[in-house]
Formats: structure tokens, sequence, C-alpha cells
């Protein structure tokens, strides 16, 4: 299954695509965005992605915190909400920054609204966020731009999502992404062998998107075979605000990226071969034939009249079974290795 975000393709044939989640991790500066932006793109991320929403098109008055959110100190969500958000003006400097550096800009429509002004801007894909995955009106209408669609599936049954694709167009681009909705997610609940379940359920492209502490589990998420990764982005985690505390500062984004790349290289192919790396290494490791005692042309080897040593010269030590038993062809001295046309 292949998935193009912008100019980049997302299969088992192309590198795993590395979004660096600001989110609202801007606090409503634009400043701070812009910083954040050039963070990621130094660290080599393949794209950044924001939260577009209006306050009063996502929350009740007065609707209850989550719990991770009660730290910010707001006392309801829609309070909280209207300090991080970005308005249209800032959203769209913000996307010219990211033109600038050529860095993709994607973000999250939380409302028709914000998914019309997104698409105004150009952007190659939507994510929606996991809260949303059941939100059908929405779901549908993004789906009418025609644009690649990244659906997060945190807090979600298999018969949830497949409910939800079953709405969409069998044409519609998209990409699940497993995910734990926990700020920072603890390790027990994180399963990321949850992509074995999905991968037979949905022929779609798999991904994750990490709210643990660190870098281990988006490595091993790569190891496993996701597509997507996603990782919020912070200048320090020390900040006020709802997801700094689950992301990474900078320097661990740039280790995270090393990392996966890394690991993509590692994993290589299925064959099993020698590698060109090896190969000198094989010939000075691997014991060959040497004879143990002088020995004149006629006698018939035994097992005591030779040794198994480094380096490879002549015949193999795999070989001892073909030796043995077979007449020297020419009389030869103790330490010599010993070749195949040296018998009879």
């Amino acid at each position: 299954m292949e998935l193009k975000i912008g100019n980049k393709k997302i299969s088992n044939n192309h590198e795993v695509f590395i979004i660096a989640e600001i989110g609202v991790n801007h606090n409503g500066s634009v400043d701070l965005a812009k910083k954040l932006v050039h963070e990621a793109y130094y660290a080599g991320v393949d794209a950044v992605k924001f939260q577009m929403y209006h306050t009063d098109e996502l929350v009740i008055e007065n609707a209850e915190l989550a719990g991770y959110q009660k730290k910010t100190g707001y006392t309801n969500q829609q309070e909280m909400l209207q300090q991080y958000q970005l308005d249209e003006k800032q959203m769209r400097e913000v996307k010219q920054y990211c033109d600038q550096l050529g860095i993709l800009f994607i973000a999250t429509a939380a409302d028709q609204r914000s998914a019309s002004f997104l698409n105004e801007l150009e952007v190659p894909a939507f994510k929606v966020g996991s809260g949303d995955l059941t939100n059908l009106p929405l779901l549908k209408f993004i789906q009418k731009f025609q644009k690649p669609m990244i659906l997060s599936t945190g807090m979600s049954t298999l018969s949830e999502i497949e409910y939800s694709l079953n709405h969409l167009s069998p044409t519609q681009e998209i990409a699940l992404l497993h995910c734990t909705s926990s700020y920072p997610a603890p390790f027990e609940d994180l399963h990321l062998h949850a992509i074995h379940t999905l991968k037979n359920a949905f022929p779609k492209t798999i991904g994750y998107s990490d709210h643990s502490i660190g870098i281990e589990v988006p490595l091993a998420a790569v190891s496993l075979g996701y597509k997507i990764i996603e990782k919020h982005l912070t200048m320090d985690k020390t900040m006020e605000g709802p997801d700094h505390e689950a992301s990474l500062e900078p320097q661990e984004l740039r280790s995270m990226v090393k990392g996966i790349r890394n690991i993509e290289s590692a994993l290589g192919s299925t064959q099993k071969k020698v590698t060109p790396c090896e190969q000198s290494t094989k010939n000075i490791v691997r014991r060959s034939i040497y004879l143990e005692k002088n020995i004149k042309e006629g006698h018939i080897l035994q097992l005591e009249d030779v040794r198994f040593l480094r380096p490879v010269q002549g015949i193999e030590a795999c070989y001892y079974d073909k030796v043995i038993g077979k007449p020297l062809r020419i009389s030869k001295k103790k330490g010599e290795p010993l070749f195949w046309n040296e018998l009879s």
C-alpha cells in the first residue's frame, strides 16, 4: 500500500515518514511556532503538524478538562484551548515559513471551517485526531478535498475504526496511526504489537503516534514495521501547556530521527548472505586445514595428521571429512596449508 504526501512516498519500499507534532506547543505564539518549525527542519523530519480549531466549534462552555490537561491550571477546556490556538492569519504565516524552509506543513482540522481554510492553504494531507475518529460529519467533509487523510486511532476499538472507514469512499487515501491517548502514556499501555492486528484488519498504511517519554518507543515501532512516526516537539518540557511533558526537546528529536534512519538501514533486506564488510574478516577468522607434521608423498591422511587453524588458506575445515583417508600427491612440511590439487 503506497501513500503520497507532498513529494514524499510512504510504503514498505520507502523511508519512514516522520512528523514533528508541534500541535499547540507554540502556546499561541507565532514566533515560538517558527522556532519549533526551524528545529524540526534542522532535525530532518519530513513534516511538521499543527492543530487548527475554533474553540466555539470544538467544546461547550465549561467542558471538563482531561486528567493531563488539569496540570495547566485552567478551569475548563474552552478557557485552555483559547490560549493555545492560532488564528487564520497566524497559521498562514507559519505555513509560509514552512514553505520557505522546504518542510511539509500538515495540520489537524478539528472543524469544518478549519478544514476549509487548511485546504485553501494547500496542505498536502489532513490529520484527524483520535477524538474525531468517529466524527463522521467531519470525516466526510474533509474527504471532499480528495487529499490523503491520516487518522489517529487512540481510545478506539477495531469495530469503531471499521465503522468510520466503511462510511468513507474506498478510493480515499488513508493512513491509520496506532496511539495511546494519554500524556504521557505509560509503557505498559502502548501495545506496539497492535500493528499486526491493524495490518490484518485494514489494507492501509499503518503508523504510530507516540505520547510516551523518550525516543525508545518510536525506534521500536520502526523495527516492527510502522511506516509513519509522529512525535510531539517542544522547546522545553517544563513549559506551561498540556502536551510539553510528553514531547521531545530539539536535541532529542534529532537523536530520534538519526536513530530511525539508522534502524531503517540496519533492517536491510530479508536475504541472509555474506556482506561486503564481512568478507575480509571471514577469510581471517574462519579455519582451514594445516598439516600437524612433515608428511611424505603417498601418505594417507589421518585426523592426527592435520590441525584446523586460522586464516583460511586452501581447504576449509568444514571439508575435513573429504580429506581424511586421501593420499598426498606431494611431500609437505609441518604447518603448511593443504590444497585440493595436492590430494590424489
